[in-house]
């Protein structure tokens, strides 16, 4: 296993998980509107760290990197919307919640740990 095949894989099981979670919201308007804009945050840090493990620059890296954390961070208010909101139960929403919290943790870690780096040092995750 590549180092970084990990993350993406845990990253690819939480888009999984959104999807899932989403096809369960209620079909109301405000349902129907945090699942499209959950749906959308959640499915695309996968994708983001997955161009970012091919990234050409140290600085691009970083830069795809910040986007997926960025999603990550978006997907999490939106669980806590679902949470508050009492759309969905708990024992549903939290398992996905934590995880999410704990690749957001991931992710910002991997950018100070790149950032960290002389320039000219490769990207922290490669294929």
């Amino acid at each position: 296993m590549a180092k970084g095949d990990d993350i993406e894989e845990r990253l690819i099981n939480f888009a999984v998980a959104i999807i899932a979670l989403c096809d369960k919201l209620p079909d109301t308007p405000g349902g129907r509107h945090v699942g499209g804009q959950l749906l959308r945050s959640g499915t695309s840090p996968a994708p983001n760290y997955s161009e970012a493990r091919s990234a050409e620059s140290k600085r691009d890296f970083v830069h795809k990197l910040r986007i997926a954390l960025k999603e990550m961070n978006e997907s999490r208010v939106w669980l806590i919307v679902i949470l508050r909101s009492k759309m969905l139960p708990q024992p549903e929403v939290s398992p996905i919640l934590r995880e999410c919290q704990e690749l957001c943790a991931i992710l910002y870690s991997s950018i100070q740990t790149t950032q960290g780096r002389r320039p000219d040092a490769p990207p922290a995750i490669n294929h």
